[in-house]
């Protein structure tokens, strides 16, 4: 094909978010600038045109990368995509290790998993998407793209997330893996990124109006004021992180939590669900006790009469001792707030497990120029 008829091609490109949730938002951003980055990275002269769309709520588990590269290469042919990228927020492996994407020239269709990029996840779509393309259209010998300037094996270099290759001598399939141990870590608070924090804070609002009120009352009893004198800092941090502990475990159980093999869902994928949804927790609940502790600091300030306090303790009161006694009552009203969390809305408590999905509120979908 000449350089004239070239730059009067078109190229369709499709990105597919598997499942409807958090990849629907980085595929959002990220088909609004890829057209951009094809014509910088691939080539040039062909116009591009990206096609966004939504894959399954619930896709398939036990397939693994075949079912996505499957399920997308039928997508591809039925919208008449040149080519296909998934974006999905499933922890895909390969031999145990953590795959950050795989192209298969003969579907031509290529999946990136969005918790093997780590947190910036963002900058690695952008990063690796062009590049895919560009590899896939070359693999599959389309004429209106030069060549690929590069051999496969060096996308490793050019992605620093990326490892090495894997594969490829079966007709194009070319699978690109994370390291093992760094690999693992960036996968795990990928995960907690893609699971959205956020959104589980949000929903243990109640919880946490609970705590405080139990943190209020504790704040009258002077006994507590004694027993938070009494304790050393050992036990106080041991007191704290038994009470986040029972917290997140009592979540886990009340609302149903915990992922559990079966048929469709292989033991590792659920032991990194269950992980997953973990992290999450413990890390909504750790900032939601910082809050707790913020505010019962500073309500003891303005509640507890220095003179009244040192009537208790029988000795001089300092700083320390407000900051002790907002120690020991947010970790007691962690505990307490615990019971509280059964009477938080089930599906924004839901939405902390890293398996479950909602339906989307609504559709968004393009087949159409």
């Amino acid at each position: 094909m000449t350089d004239i008829e070239r730059r009067g091609a078109e190229i369709v490109v499709g990105l597919v978010a598997t499942p409807p949730d958090y990849p629907a938002r980085v595929t959002a951003r990220l088909t609004a600038e890829l057209a951009d980055r094809l014509g910088e990275r691939v080539d040039p002269g062909v116009r591009w045109i990206v096609r966004e769309g939504w894959g399954e709520v619930a896709p398939r588990r036990d397939g693994g990368v075949e079912a996505l590269l499957d399920d997308l290469a039928k997508r591809c042919a039925d919208d008449r995509w040149d080519v296909a990228v998934c974006l999905t927020d499933l922890p895909l492996h390969t031999a145990r290790v953590p795959l950050v994407a795989h192209a298969s020239a003969r579907r031509r269709a290529a999946v990136v998993s969005l918790p093997a990029l780590g947190l910036r996840q963002l900058r690695g779509v952008r990063a690796i998407v062009p590049d895919l393309v560009g590899r896939l259209l070359t693999d599959v010998g389309d004429e209106r793209v030069p060549a690929a300037g590069w051999a496969p094996a060096e996308l490793a270099s050019r992605v620093a997330v990326i490892r090495r290759m894997v594969g490829g001598d079966d007709a194009g399939e070319l699978g690109y893996v994370a390291s093992r141990l760094i690999g693992r870590a960036r996968l795990l608070t990928g995960m907690v990124r893609a699971n959205r924090p956020g959104r589980a804070l949000l929903g243990l609002s109640k919880l946490l109006v609970g705590a405080f009120g139990t943190a209020a009352f504790a704040l009258t009893t002077s006994t507590i004021w004694q027993m938070g004198d009494a304790l050393g800092r050992i036990r106080l941090a041991v007191i704290m992180v038994l009470g986040l502990a029972a917290l997140v475990a009592w979540l886990i159980v009340a609302h149903d939590l915990w992922e559990k093999p079966d048929r469709e869902t292989p033991a590792e994928l659920a032991r990194l669900f269950n992980l997953g949804t973990i992290l999450t927790l413990t890390l909504a609940t750790a900032v939601s006790y910082a809050v707790l502790f913020a505010g019962t600091v500073l309500a003891a300030a303005l509640l507890i009469d220095t003179s009244v306090l040192e009537q208790t303790l029988q000795r001089p009161a300092h700083v320390t001792d407000y900051l002790t006694l907002a120690w020991i009552i947010s970790s007691l009203a962690t505990v307490g707030g615990a019971i509280g969390s059964g009477l938080e809305n089930e599906e924004t408590v839901r939405a902390a497990a890293y398996g479950y999905h909602p339906e989307p509120a609504g559709w968004r979908d393009e087949t159409d120029g």
